[in-house]
């Protein structure tokens, strides 16, 4: 794994995802780049570790120093029109599913919850995260974004939970990120009922944090976090509360990863052809989106 910096725009660049760093705004920004399908690849997962590993590092400095903090948000946001993540490699799963790979499947998932339990916990390094979502968010990307303090959502926005389609369950806190913002029961119901929600309805029920226009959602996150810097303390201490009133701990992902593999491994043959045409469907649409987007550019 390479990561190329560009010291004159502040952008730390991997395969799967960059960083900018907005010295403004006191933020930076993790944005996936999705290069093939925009799913959570291992290597998108092992970039997007380092990619928080350099902010976290950045926070760190900050923390030590007399100095005006650098870096007191972070953003996760996508970078591909019209899609923020569609969750979990399903190609990588039909694999270790096949192959019966209990271990495999235990390392992806555990993976991706470390992701999301560092990605949360910002607070240890005075960070507030922000998820911006412009696009689809689904399954493990929707998850993704429900980590975050803070989630703002243009109004074409998408979520929803299609693995409950073919027999699994979001296994990466979704129910626990959930319960911090409805009850048990309405947390189940919206996972359970396979529903593609918009970004409204989830803003009235307390999920968006902030609704904002199509096209205007980076914006939004700017005129946020001006917003926010005028009364950080009390906001950072609401965080807090809200942590340590609904924690989510890396022991209680990692025995909900678990019960995740062993569900993945009763998968029966319906549900497997299901995940396979989700993935087709993925692959069709994504790779037309991509000759669409090369053709734009070229002619650009």
């Amino acid at each position: 794994m390479q990561a190329s910096i560009n010291t004159s725009i502040n952008t730390q660049k991997f395969e799967t995802n960059e960083i900018d760093i907005n010295h403004s705004y006191q933020s930076a920004w993790v944005k996936f780049l999705h290069p093939a399908r925009p799913v959570m690849t291992t290597q998108l997962l092992e970039e997007f570790g380092a990619g928080l590993n350099v902010v976290h590092d950045l926070a760190r400095q900050d923390q030590s120093s007399a100095s005006p903090p650098q870096i007191q948000y972070l953003v996760l946001s996508s970078a591909v029109e019209g899609v923020f993540s569609l969750g979990g490699d399903l190609e990588h799963f039909l694999d270790l599913i096949s192959r019966r790979d209990k271990q495999g499947l235990s390392e992806y998932g555990h993976a991706c919850t470390d992701i999301l339990v560092r990605s949360m916990n910002g607070d240890k390094h005075g960070l507030c995260s922000i998820a911006l979502v412009e696009g689809e968010a689904l399954g493990g990307g929707f998850e993704a974004a429900l980590a975050a303090d803070v989630l703002i959502a243009e109004k074409r926005a998408r979520f929803g939970f299609p693995e409950t389609q073919f027999g699994l369950f979001p296994g990466m806190g979704a129910f626990s990120f959930l319960a911090r913002k409805l009850t048990p029961a309405l947390a189940k119901r919206l996972i359970t009922s396979g529903r593609i929600h918009t970004a409204e309805e989830l803003y009235e029920m307390g999920v968006v944090d902030v609704l904002v226009e199509d096209g205007r959602g980076e914006e939004m996150v700017h005129h946020y976090i001006r917003r926010r810097q005028q009364r950080e303390g009390g906001l950072r201490a609401m965080d807090a509360i809200m942590s340590q009133h609904n924690p989510v701990t890396h022991q209680d992902q990692e025995s909900l990863v678990d019960l995740w593999v062993d569900t993945a491994l009763q998968l029966n043959t319906h549900n497997l052809d299901m995940m396979r045409y989700l993935l087709k469907a993925q692959t069709n649409r994504w790779g037309a989106q991509r000759l669409q987007q090369n053709a734009v550019q070229k002619a650009a």
